[in-house]
């Protein structure tokens, strides 16, 4: 992004409405009985239906909240590696994914938040059940172009294949912030519908869950159940989100 954001005057801006998956509400086998110990144990969760991005939020979608707030936009801003307009926004807190998703709302009148642990494995799994990755189990290394993509930063958002459920670069290219505060030991404890994650406590200590490989890992590809979490307030470089949204309940279809 070549220009300066921060002089631009609030409310200047509309959003760039992202492109909505509906993820089919569903049972699914959640964890993995091989991976890190706070993967386990492996159990049965049922999850809503709810729509997700198809991609990560990018920078030209995520310049436009910059603008309309007179936010201050992310550390990598001007860097080059990272400020493509397709490029998934990088840098950003946890607390400007959630600001960028509670403008979002407002912008459009559409329940716009974080995907929760349980929602964004749903999506990564699909319709494969317990796999390692989102095509399967086959390694990274035999993903398309794998040895030349992801060296100096993330690549333009939907490059290449989506998952089953049409997401793109579900388990890659940067850590996608969940809405959940992080604890190793959840899943003993987690509510078999819809978890949301832990309560806020003091001695699980305060970070915030993510989800997703990332490009400037060794393996650049991360497994379906991978968890990961920093503190809410870090701005790392290869840390982003996308976006997830409620299904609309009208007046009369509203649940009973």
């Amino acid at each position: 992004m070549a220009t300066a954001h921060s002089h631009h005057q609030p409310g200047a801006a509309s959003p760039i409405v992202p492109e909505l998956v509906t993820i089919p509400q569903a049972w699914f086998l959640m964890g993995s009985a091989s991976g890190q110990d706070c993967e386990r144990p492996v159990h049965r969760v049922w999850i809503d239906a709810f729509l997700l991005a198809a991609t990560q939020v990018t920078n030209a979608e995520y310049e436009r909240f910059v603008t309309s707030t007179a936010s201050d936009p992310p550390p990598f801003w001007s860097d080059l590696n990272f400020n493509h307009p397709q490029q998934p926004v990088t840098g950003v807190s946890w607390f400007d994914a959630d600001q960028y998703a509670q403008w979002l709302a407002a912008q459009t009148g559409r329940a716009y938040r974080l995907p929760t642990e349980a929602e964004w494995e749903r999506a990564a799994r699909g319709d494969l059940e317990q796999t390692d990755f989102p095509r399967g189990n086959d390694p990274p290394q035999s993903l398309p172009n794998y040895a030349t993509r992801w060296h100096a930063g993330p690549e333009p958002v939907a490059r290449y294949a989506p998952n089953t459920l049409c997401l793109y670069n579900m388990c890659d290219n940067v850590h996608e912030w969940c809405s959940d505060w992080y604890d190793p030991n959840y899943y003993a404890t987690s509510p078999d519908r819809n978890p949301r994650g832990p309560e806020l406590r003091s001695g699980i200590g305060q970070r915030k869950a993510s989800r997703g490989g990332s490009w400037r890992h060794h393996v650049k590809v991360s497994r379906c159940s991978a968890r990961s979490s920093i503190p809410p307030d870090f701005h790392y470089a290869d840390y982003g989100f996308r976006v997830a949204c409620d299904m609309y309940v009208g007046p009369a279809s509203r649940r009973l």
